[in-house]
């Protein structure tokens, strides 16, 4: 049950089976040779074949070279490296920024001119023309993003979310944050966004902004890395983690410009280990994307953005509403937080299925993938063109400031197919961008503006395209969907209690976005500040609260949160906070004896042995015993093992090794790179009977736990420190018994494993053995 062997994961995840873990191979079973891709596409895909993923090493390898270099650094080198991660920081947060900035005015500007000419024909009549138009426009933007994503970066598809949350969980997801992948995220959210898809750019940003920051870190893509010195210290699981953690919050403070709030949530949603040290660089991070994009917004102000003047950089702002909210009022606001935890709960539901119907389509091939998203194209188009006609014309109220109609730009009233003087609500909603439409429903003051017919249309649309448009092959983001839907019915209450309360129409839309977000995300805190920094109203804090509470609360009486569900589509092996009951009533040690014998090492051990070791088994790890192997001596990695043999560094007797023979052959930096392909290491039959001390490059210093602890305490303890594996020692060591029972891992951890393994465990009943 473990997966640091190249865990295989397929379909069969889902209808109740999972494949043999390839960890469980005694030493007389040879693998096949394996080859590390992930070959899914993200939610497009969900369900299809995810090949070999392994987990990452976050525990700091307290080897000899290890404590002896961190001893002999000077106060220089420690600086340096202090400085280097902090400029990393500044560099995630700068160009993310510039990014965000660019997809922005992107879009503004390629929807804008789009919408022109559709608005040009539509004056003149011409509504065949303007349709085609309309169409043929969008369906060329999505064509170009679906197949820059099938063709280029499968791993670009969905949000990336999830798939970060796994890695900051310590699941590798290879190809998630390369450089093509990053490309490819940029291009077709600007295609699919603009294409009037019902998607947002927010859970890209996040995943673009996490790309950045693995980048920087390992200096560039794979075949083109740059090689200082000073980069070399970030080539490591951890200080890579902690990067891609700050990339996360700059991502959401792009999309939002929510500097606390972006913080917050890469603590509250992305992030499985948080210390004050990562805290300050996050923030800073995100403190540079919020005076990037305030530059921009002075630069746009001035017109110089093209054809949309603000250029999409604007808040949803509601600053200028007053506020005034009684003890009646608590009424509505608790119904919005009620309706909210139901209506995201059965979203949830609902896209699962459609998730599942996808990856039955997307399977049959490429073209299938691109025929999926053309289709959903061209339904969305249709729609929010053809449904504006079912609209009757309002006249323009002459006592708001705004002009009436709108034509030729972003605004409230587009006049569409009506007379001067008219304009039509539905068109103000459907022909315009996706952050526009958010703007008009946010608009306060204006309690007339929206007809209860056209909220009911534009309610009911956005939740049949925001379960039609996630999960295809295109790069999408969840935020804005679930916005759009909630808002509409937040509009829709604040008008039937427009006579019984003070609350603006436009802050009940604020509260039904947010309530919808809270029942489906299940965030609290994080998205408390998003929404506070986004509309830029501290007045609404008690009440946003207490909707995200209940909302949150009744959400979870039903189901998991979205990205909670999309992992266990994708069969990521991802560790919860909370174990199971029923996981208190095991120990280690019966879960230890489940599994066959821990392969071990001497402390100095023949090649012979070592390669054996290593050609007919996956683990990432032995350990290491001394005394007549009675005694620990700690665990020793593939990767070092296969750097050993790589540099030939054998002995002709067997002994132990002094300190400068193994400074002489190897560095703390390159020990800390990921090395373990066996496959080109040829080892000569004389080198096979000569011996390596393993004792300067064992980790003396593993976690342990004894073999009478719960799983459910193993458990907390693995995910809490971020392991990769952890050693079951006996509480009483006989005389001549192993001091290491068995090694965890992450999928021994695994709830379901744990079932397969003991198929009489009553888990809904006592929880005990029977």
């Amino acid at each position: 049950m473990d997966e640091d062997g190249n865990l295989q994961i397929s379909n069969s995840n889902y209808n109740g089976e999972e494949e043999a873990d390839p960890e469980n191979n005694t030493m007389n079973q040879p693998l096949l040779k394996r080859h590390r891709t992930l070959s899914s596409t993200p939610l497009a895909l969900v369900g299809t074949k995810v090949s070999h993923i392994e987990s990452l090493d976050y525990e700091i390898n307290e080897n000899d070279l290890f404590k002896h270099d961190w001893r002999s650094r000077s106060k220089a080198q420690v600086l340096q490296y202090i400085f280097a991660k902090w400029t990393l920081a500044f560099l995630v947060g700068l160009l993310t920024g510039l990014i965000a900035t660019l997809i922005n005015l992107a879009v503004e500007n390629i929807a804008g001119y789009k919408l022109l000419a559709v608005g040009h024909y539509i004056s003149q009549d011409r509504y065949v023309t303007g349709l085609l138009v309309f169409t043929g426009a969008n369906l060329g933007l999505t064509l170009v993003a679906t197949v820059l994503v099938v063709v280029f970066a499968p791993t670009a598809a969905g949000p990336g979310i999830p798939e970060i949350k796994a890695y900051l969980n310590g699941i590798d997801t290879p190809n998630m944050f390369g450089a093509t992948t990053m490309i490819v995220k940029i291009v077709g959210s600007i295609g699919a966004v603009a294409a009037g898809l019902d998607l947002g750019k927010e859970g890209p940003l996040v995943h673009i902004g996490s790309c950045i920051a693995s980048l920087l870190g390992q200096g560039g893509p794979d075949n083109h890395r740059i090689k200082w010195r000073w980069l070399r210290y970030f080539n490591n699981d951890r200080d890579r983690r902690d990067l891609i953690t700050c990339g996360s919050a700059s991502g959401v403070c792009a999309a939002f410009r929510s500097p606390v709030g972006g913080v917050l949530f890469a603590l509250e949603e992305v992030a499985t280990w948080w210390r004050s040290a990562l805290l300050w660089r996050t923030f800073f991070s995100t403190a540079v994307v919020v005076v990037v994009l305030r530059a921009f917004i002075e630069i746009c102000n001035s017109g110089k953005c093209g054809l949309f003047g603000k250029g999409g950089l604007i808040m949803f702002d509601v600053s200028h509403v007053e506020v005034r909210y009684h003890a009646v009022d608590i009424i509505p606001v608790t119904l919005i937080g009620v309706i909210g935890g139901i209506l995201g709960s059965l979203y949830n539901h609902l896209l699962h299925k459609v998730l599942r119907l996808y990856n039955l389509i997307n399977q049959k091939g490429k073209i299938h993938k691109v025929l999926l998203s053309l289709s959903v194209s061209l339904f969305t188009s249709l729609c929010l063109y053809g449904l504006p006609f079912l609209a009757e014309c309002k006249p323009c109220n002459p006592s708001i400031d705004e002009a009436c109609p709108t034509n030729g730009r972003s605004g409230n009233f587009k006049q569409f197919n009506c007379p001067n003087g008219y304009y039509n609500d539905l068109a103000t909603l459907f022909l315009t961008t996706n952050d526009d439409a958010v703007r008009n429903v946010f608009s306060s003051n204006t309690p007339n503006e929206f007809g209860m017919v056209s909220l009911w249309i534009y309610f009911g649309l956005y939740c049949i395209l925001g379960l039609i448009t996630f999960g295809i092959a295109t790069p999408s983001g969840l935020f804005l969907p679930i916005i759009l839907m909630g808002s509409a019915y937040g509009r829709m209450l604040g008008t039937v209690m427009g006579p019984y309360t003070k609350i603006d129409q436009g802050l009940y839309a604020v509260l039904g976005a947010a309530s919808l977000m809270a029942g489906s995300m299940r965030m609290t805190v994080s998205l408390c500040v998003i929404f506070l920094e986004l509309t830029n109203n501290l007045l609404l804090l008690p009440i946003t609260m207490f909707v995200l509470l209940i909302a949150k609360t009744v959400g979870d009486s039903f189901n998991l949160s979205i990205y909670e569900i999309i992992l266990h589509l994708k069969g990521l092996p991802f560790l919860e906070a909370n174990p199971e009951p029923w996981m208190r009533n095991l120990t280690v040690g019966e879960l230890g004896d489940a599994k066959p014998p821990v392969v071990t090492l001497r402390g100095v051990e023949k090649v012979a042995n070592i390669v054996d070791a290593l050609r007919n088994t996956t683990h990432n790890a032995f350990p290491v015993l001394d005394g007549d192997a009675t005694e620990l001596h700690g665990l020793i990695l593939r990767a070092h093992l296969v750097k050993v043999l790589k540099k030939r560094w054998f002995l002709n007797e067997k002994r132990r090794t002094e300190d400068w023979e193994v400074r002489e052959k190897f560095t703390p930096v390159e020990l800390a790179e990921r090395e373990d392909n066996f496959d080109d290491v040829g080892i000569t039959s004389s080198e096979m009977q000569m011996y390596v001390d393993l004792h300067p490059l064992t980790n003396t210093t593993p976690y342990t736990v004894v073999q009478s602890m719960s799983v459910a305490k193993a458990l907390v303890l693995f995910r809490s420190v971020g392991l990769r594996h952890l050693l079951i020692v006996p509480k009483i060591q006989a005389s001549g018994m192993s001091p290491v029972i068995g090694i965890l891992t992450r999928q021994d951890l695994r709830a379901y494993n744990i079932l397969q393994a003991f198929p009489h465990l009553d888990k809904h009943k006592s929880g005990k053995l029977r």
